[in-house]
């Protein structure tokens, strides 16, 4: 799309100027002849398309490589996009006057960002941190003490930020001051609370984190397929080069993807199995029957026009078909929500940092609401919510001490021989 030089951002008559390095082209409003917004119109579309898709290759061999390097980088990677999300969405606001007029204030969002990132990170591996270090006493005792200490750290962190942003309020700069208080606890619930959910689905299984957002770049890459070649009718005004054929197009293609994509990806343990440690060894579990097939016979025409008497599915895809559907239909009101944002604030993209997509966080907002929907089905239809052994033993190992457990495993001993004297 060419760049309209005659627009820029909005003067502010106070001199004030927004510290931003992204890009703050404005977005014009749809008009009625909306078809000279479409793809298929576009004159520079072809050079948009070839730069949108090597960069689209580099993202994806990246996620690929650390996809094979597992658990632990995956995380690290999830935090990293957190981080330049947050940077992006901290910069939106931001204003050069006021903010050289508060040195030091700046620091005080990422204080609250990552106060919050301890405290969601540790809520969701304090277990498979401590199972990690059970071989060394003295690295045990200072994990459980940091797990049993957890929320109160987490709590004076934030009280302390609290404390520091009314200590640093300055006349003349309250509603500037309060505005920003505001926004960094938006972007934490809105941005940092939602993604955190897919380290939670990675450590289930990197599956439930692989499938899910890979569906969201199928239905992505669909929809500015058939958008790009096929699209005439648009879809909605916020997203003026979406269009009902990329959409529709989009969404059948990510519907069979899903299905197929899970039966791929349902075949390695590496994917399927849940991770119950930090550590970056094979893994070996028993699948379950999500993953195990099977056979289903097929109607005698079928068998007639292509030979199969018979098929072998994994119980995972018919779920997976829950997931596409929820890629291809629901997901995209995240990038829509983006598009109204933007507008909102008269900027193109969040940001620069990848080559016709715009920034971080232009390509994380549909990823988002998928990473919410696909853990919340996971807990709710996929995971037994019945104890496990494993469980009630992580729950003995968090909250019990050592001597505590002998006598645990004492008394279960006593009972143990109490019954088997009963039985003979």
């Amino acid at each position: 799309m060419h760049k309209d030089t005659s627009t820029s951002a909005p003067s502010n008559t106070s001199g004030r100027i927004r510290h931003r390095k992204r890009s703050n082209e404005v977005i014009p409003e749809v008009s009625k002849a909306n078809g000279t917004k479409l793809l298929v119109n576009d004159k520079s579309k072809y050079k948009s398309m070839l730069i949108r898709a090597y960069s689209s290759i580099w993202m994806i061999g990246g996620f690929a490589l650390i996809i094979y390097m597992g658990h632990l980088y995956i995380t690290a990677m999830v935090v990293v996009i957190q981080i330049f999300m947050a940077s992006e969405l901290f910069n939106l606001l931001r204003r050069a006057h006021e903010d050289r007029q508060l040195p030091g204030f700046r620091l005080l969002n990422w204080h609250f960002f990552f106060t919050a990132m301890l405290f969601v990170y540790g809520r969701i591996l304090n277990q498979r941190l401590a199972n990690t270090v059970t071989s060394d006493m003295v690295l045990y005792r200072l994990v459980s003490n940091l797990i049993k200490y957890h929320m109160v750290i987490c709590y004076s962190l934030y009280i302390a930020g609290f404390m520091w942003f009314i200590l640093t309020l300055k006349k003349k700069m309250y509603k500037y001051q309060f505005g920003q208080y505001a926004w960094t606890h938006m972007i934490l619930i809105v941005v940092f609370g939602q993604s955190s959910f897919t380290v939670a689905s990675i450590f289930e299984g990197i599956f439930w984190f692989l499938l899910p957002a890979s569906l969201i770049v199928i239905n992505d890459i669909a929809a500015y397929i058939f958008g790009f070649f096929f699209g005439r009718t648009p879809l909605i005004k916020l997203s003026p080069k979406k269009t009902w054929e990329g959409f529709i197009g989009a969404s059948f293609t990510t519907i069979i993807s899903a299905f197929l994509l899970a039966d791929i990806l349902g075949h390695s343990q590496w994917l399927t199995c849940p991770r119950k440690d930090l550590s970056t060894g094979w893994l070996h579990c028993d699948p379950g029957p999500m993953f195990k097939p099977e056979s289903y016979t097929l109607p005698g025409w079928i068998s007639q026009w292509f030979g199969w008497k018979e098929v072998s599915i994994l119980p995972v895809q018919w779920h997976a078909l829950c997931l596409g559907l929820f890629a291809s239909i629901i997901a995209p009101f995240g990038g829509f929500f983006a598009s109204g944002f933007k507008r909102a604030f008269k900027i193109k993209d969040f940001g620069d940092s990848i080559p016709g997509h715009g920034g971080m966080t232009d390509r994380m907002d549909c990823q988002m609401v998928m990473a919410v929907f696909a853990y919340i089905y996971l807990q709710s239809f996929v995971v037994s919510q019945s104890l496990s052994v494993e469980t009630i033993l992580d729950q003995i190992l968090m909250n019990l001490t050592f001597d505590e457990q002998e006598a645990l495993y004492r008394r279960l001993g006593e009972m143990l021989q109490q019954g088997i004297q009963r039985m003979s």
